[in-house]
């Protein structure tokens, strides 16, 4: 009997039947006459099913009472209720069980979720079709439109000449052509720059060995007979840190010739390139040197990275008789191409893009310049690498002139102590000069930049050259005394006429043109 009771409690049958009736009562208008019929039916069996089982539950429990058990009871409540008919309704067969209205119970409920599924299914469907739907109009519209401007241009280039399929293939092949031959010029460049610096490393090796065979056929610097400490000094290397070493000068010496060559004519291309983008050429001369100094800075601060790393990694496995200092030195004469240039170009473009000082138009960038930049990062690089270094001086606009680094321009103001601006800078070995740079004195110079610049300024001298002029030097102008006036007995004098030409040839020698 508790095991019965049991059983239909954990069915849970009355409330899948409230459950069913509040589905019915919720779907009663939209469903059909039929679909209603249907549903009613379903509770009443399965109120038929659950009557039955409370039966046979109520007949378990007055055979546990005995013969009469249960009987005032039963005639009481139960004969009145079927006088009226109240439970009447479809027989059940007798072999139904709890497990079958479970099984019953539970297929309704799976239906009822399929159902619901379907149906919210069938909503996002239609949302989709309508918002594709929407998106077909609007593409249509597009469509349209589109169409109406085709027949528009059409209509406009009915007058215009039209390319035919046989030139459009020979405007293709040609193109090809031109695609072949420039990536053929870009792998003969490649080896053309490879070339040059194999050229470059053996006419320095030989210019290394050729100073070192007069090092040796010199018969004053060796003993007539050979000693045990002669012949110990030259089989042991030179320091590379010594002021005569041979490699030193040498490279120092080819160094200095490029330095020359890059003022002479690398920076002559430079500004003729920013001359096509700015009229200005005060400005130019500032971009050109402003190259110069980002390019020895980056270099410089690169070089001592690069040096550091060789040194910690020869310290490992560093023995003989030279010092690290000496085998770090060493290595580095002998692999002088080991540096990342795109990245030092890279820094040398940033810097100037940082540099308030220099005005460029907002459509164009530094990069027209970009192989002076190359050029000029490494020369610096190779500078730094020397076991002497050689460097440019410190430089700044408005400081002051000093004969000793610089020379003044043909256009300077030669009775101004203050440097306008730097054309070319000092090369430097610690404190010693080594070759003179070049700066433009004025009047003023430090209040110069923060001045607005009047009309009369664009037409000065050092812009309206042409470029046939700007490269060309011409002599010194006349000095003035301090009247503003010219000095008459100066200039008619032969001797200070003859020392001005020879002055003029020298100068012009220097910036590598000739007369």
């Amino acid at each position: 009997m508790s095991e019965s009771l049991r059983r239909l409690v954990n069915i849970a049958t009355f409330s899948i039947l409230q459950e069913k009736l509040e589905r019915w009562h919720d779907d009663y208008h939209i469903n059909t006459c039929d679909q209603n019929v249907a549903r009613c039916c379903e509770v009443i069996e399965l109120n038929a099913r659950v009557q039955a089982q409370l039966f046979k539950l109520a007949s378990l429990s007055a055979a546990e009472g005995g013969v009469y058990g249960g009987a005032a009871v039963i005639k009481g409540r139960l004969l009145p209720l079927l006088s009226q008919g109240l439970l009447s309704g479809v027989p059940l067969p007798s072999e139904t069980t709890l497990g079958v209205l479970a099984e019953s119970a539970a297929k309704s409920r799976e239906i009822n979720e399929i159902q619901d599924a379907y149906e919210r299914s069938m909503q996002t469907l239609e949302q989709d079709l309508n918002s594709t739907r929407t998106e077909a109009d609007d593409l249509k519209h597009e469509l349209d439109v589109t169409k109406d401007e085709l027949e528009a241009a059409k209509r406009a280039s009915v007058n215009e000449k039209m390319f035919t399929e046989a030139e459009v293939r020979e405007l293709r092949a040609k193109l090809r052509v031109a695609e072949d031959e420039i990536a053929n010029l870009r792998t003969r460049t490649g080896m053309v720059d490879t070339y040059e610096r194999q050229i470059r490393r053996l006419r320095e090796d030989i210019a290394i060995l050729s100073g070192r065979k007069e090092f040796l056929m010199n018969g004053d610097s060796l003993p007539l007979v050979p000693t045990k400490s002669s012949v110990l000094e030259l089989s042991r290397p030179a320091s590379p840190y010594i002021a005569d070493d041979v490699t030193q000068r040498v490279r120092q010496q080819n160094l200095i010739t490029r330095f020359n060559d890059m003022f002479a004519q690398d920076r002559l291309d430079a500004m003729d390139i920013l001359r096509r983008y700015s009229d200005d050429h005060e400005n130019n001369q500032r971009i050109v040197f402003a190259v110069l100094q980002d390019a020895f800075t980056t270099s410089k601060l690169a070089f001592a990275n690069y040096k550091m790393k060789v040194r910690s990694n020869l310290a490992i496995t560093h023995v003989g008789p030279e010092t690290l200092e000496e085998a770090v030195q060493d290595y580095i004469n002998r692999n002088t191409d080991l540096y990342d240039l795109p990245a030092l170009v890279s820094d040398v473009l940033r810097a100037l893009n940082r540099n308030p000082r220099l005005r460029f138009p907002a459509d164009s960038s530094y990069s027209v310049i970009q192989p002076f930049i190359r050029e000029a990062c490494k020369l610096a690089w190779s500078m730094s690498a020397l076991s002497l270094p050689l460097d440019i001086a410190v430089a700044g606009e408005g400081e002051l002139f000093e004969d000793t680094k610089y020379r003044r321009s043909y256009d300077a103001d030669y009775s101004a102590p203050l440097v306008a601006h730097h054309i070319w800078p000092c090369l430097m070995q610690g404190l010693k000069v080594i070759m003179k740079g070049e700066a433009v004195t004025r009047r003023g110079a430090g209040l110069i930049r923060s001045r607005s610049r009047s009309p009369a300024r664009s037409l000065s001298p050092s812009r309206s050259l042409s470029p046939s002029r700007a490269r060309s030097r011409s002599p010194s102008p006349r000095r003035f005394d301090y009247s503003g006036r010219s000095s008459p007995d100066r200039a008619r004098s032969p001797s200070r006429a003859s020392s001005r030409a020879v002055t003029a040839s020298t100068a012009l020698s220097h910036y590598g043109v000739r007369s």
